[in-house]
Parts: structure tokens; sequence; C-alpha cells
């Protein structure tokens, strides 16, 4: 029988000879660096490091050891990366002007999605005050346009419901529009069932909502089986719009701020799903901007449609020691079953970590955008 002892006392022994030889490698990696750097040669040499895996893996006995020798080269290749970024590499400040605070006074410009009396006024008004200059946009690309074309200082939409998930258009738009996130604000979403006075709950028919507001509140409406949901518009369009049609059969899904601000009564409050239910504000920016207290990292990529690669990305992530804290994929337009992966990170842009991750991340992604070094307000 073999003796265990035995046998991790040799397995110590193998290890320390894998690691004396990675301290070896490392250095003939600096080397390369050297070289690399002298002649304007790219870090990242995909073909070169696909000839290699193939030959690691032809070297094993079977095929099981050989995949996993081809994963461990992967990652050792990886790490050497990051060191050769680290040497080579000029930092990626991207040119931020770092902001001290939020400007809050009649000046500043703010636009926001929806109607006077919408969810994302109210998020506006928690993060900018009353004394901002402030007015509504019926899209989220209008309020990414008006940002862009410096209408507004800053822009106020919804990205992320607890319910829902994440809100798919604010993610395609921020990567066609070249603003930037210069913070979040998380807000506790109360839906209520808006109709006019004097009108009851089995009364209604139609009900107007966004598409968030309809699928936040889809128990109550289930519960409900006469009452049809249209979408359209913001929550706030909806609760206007029942104030200008009139009909007793109508009604919005909406907050008890759009029924204050429209003359509607609330029929039933609190009805959505989910107790919890709260949506995460973007306030973007058209100017390449944080600020100091900034400890979120947003960025997008796209990759190669491989094995592995979603792993080998993240462990830039990973690996320089940084806490990813969001990760959600998007389709790409006419290529079918790719996808873009927008991921936050913690973290500012002055950080080493940061800086070596986004590097890494713009030398073997496809496409590389950063989105803004945020916080929350």
């Amino acid at each position: 029988m073999v003796d265990l002892k035995d046998s991790r006392a040799e397995i110590d022994r193998i290890d320390r000879e894998i690691v004396a030889l990675f301290e070896r490698r490392m250095q003939v990696a600096k080397d390369v660096a050297e070289y690399k750097k002298s002649v304007g040669k790219p870090i990242f040499d995909k073909a070169r490091e696909d000839e290699k895996l193939r030959a690691v893996e032809d070297m094993c006995g079977d095929e099981f050891n050989g995949q996993a020798a081809r994963e461990v080269f992967k990652q050792i290749m990886s790490v050497s990366r990051r060191l050769q970024y680290r040497l080579n590499q000029k930092p990626l400040d991207g040119g931020f002007k770092v902001l001290d605070f939020l400007p809050k006074s009649a000046d500043t410009r703010v636009v926001y999605f929806g109607a006077p009396g919408s969810y994302s006024e109210q998020a506006m008004e928690e993060c900018f005050g009353e004394e901002v200059t402030s007015f509504p946009a019926a899209t989220f690309k209008e309020v990414m346009a008006a940002v862009r074309d410096n209408l507004a200082d800053f822009g106020v939409l919804p990205i992320e419901n607890t319910t829902t998930g994440g809100i798919t258009d604010s993610y395609d738009l921020m990567v066609d529009f070249d603003n930037y996130i210069v913070g979040e604000h998380v807000l506790k979403i109360n839906q209520a069932l808006l109709g006019l006075s004097g009108a009851g709950v089995d009364d209604i028919r139609t009900v107007y909502s966004h598409a968030q507001g309809i699928l936040q509140s889809r128990e109550f409406l289930r519960a409900h089986p006469l009452m049809q949901a249209v979408e359209g518009g913001s929550t706030a369009d909806a609760a206007r719009r029942v104030a200008e049609e009139g009909d007793m059969k109508k009604a919005a899904i909406a907050s008890v701020r759009a029924a204050k601000k429209y003359g509607l009564s609330v029929l039933a409050d609190h009805i959505n799903s989910e107790e919890g239910n709260s949506t995460r504000f973007i306030i973007i920016t058209g100017r390449k901007e944080h600020l100091c207290t900034a400890d979120r990292v947003a960025v997008c990529f796209s990759l190669p449609h491989e094995t592995g690669s979603l792993y080998s990305m993240l462990s830039n992530i990973i690996c320089n020691g940084l806490n990813m804290t969001k990760i959600e994929s998007r389709p790409l337009p006419g290529r079918n079953f790719e996808y873009r992966f927008f991921v936050d990170f913690e973290g500012t842009l002055t950080q080493a970590a940061v800086q070596d991750t986004l590097l890494s991340i713009r030398q073997e992604a496809l496409e590389m955008k950063l989105l803004g070094n945020y916080k929350t307000v």
C-alpha cells in the first residue's frame, strides 16, 4: 500500500521544483518584455500562444493530462502577459478630470428619463437637489443624445432593477454613445395602481405603464385577469395619459408621486411583486470626468467565440486582486450567439491594479470601451 506521508512529501518536493521553475520562467518573461519594448512588438501574440498550448498538450501521455496542462499553461501565460504589460505600457488614464463633487447649482443642467413625476425625476432630485435646471426626455436615447450634444451636463436613467434584472436598452446605448458613468443611485420602487377619483380596482380594464412597471407588478396583474397591460412611455407618462383620457376603466402603474402630480387616486399601493423592489440609476456625463471618491470602474468588451475566452478575460480582474461587482451580457448585432460583456469592479483609475487590468483587457479583447469610474451618490 502507498504511504500517504511519503506521497505528500514527494508532492511537496515536486512543488518546490515547480515554483523555482516558475520564477525562472517569469525572469525570462521580463527579458522578453524588454525585447518587445525595444522593437515595438505587441505583448499579446495569439498565434504564438496557441502554438505553445498545442505543443504542451501533445507532450502529455493521455487526453486528461493534456487538457489539464493546457489550462495550467494558459494561466501561466496570462500571468506572464500581465507582468509584461506592467513593465511596458504607459498608464491608461484616459484623460479623465477629477471632480471634488457633483455640481448642484441653477447652472447645472440635468436631463432625466420620463415625465415629471417619474422615478427617474425622483432619483435625479435625490442626487442633485431641486436647485438644478432639469428637464425630461421621452426615451433613454433622448437622454443620451441630450448629454452627448451638451444640452445637459448630466443625465439620469435606469439601468438595473432587483426584480427584472438589467435594463437592456441602457446597456446598448452606453456602447452607441460616448458618454461616461460618473455616479449611481439606488431607489426603492413602490409601484401603485393609479386611476380617476371614484374608480375602483374592479372597474379597471386597461393598465398603462412602462415595460418595467408591468414586469415588476406581474403578480398583481395575474390576480386581476380582466386588466390588460399596455406598454408605452415612462410610468409617469402612463399616469398623465390616464388623467388626460378621463376613462374610469383605465389606470396606470406608477408612483404615488405621479398620482399627486396628475391628480389621480391610488387604487392599490405596493403592487410590485417583490417587497425589496429597487432600481439602480446611472448618472452620465458627456465629459471624461470622475469623482475623487469614485470606487467602481465600468467597462464593456467583446471576445472571440472560443472556449475559455471569458474565463481568461475575467482572470485579469481576479488576478489583480479586484472584486468584480457586476457582469451583464448583450448579444452582438449580426453575430449569432456572440456577446458583449459589461463588467463593473471595485477600484479607481489611478490604482496600479486597475491600470494593469484595463491594459490587459484592451490588449486581449476584440474591442473594449471604458464606460466610467463612478461612485454611489
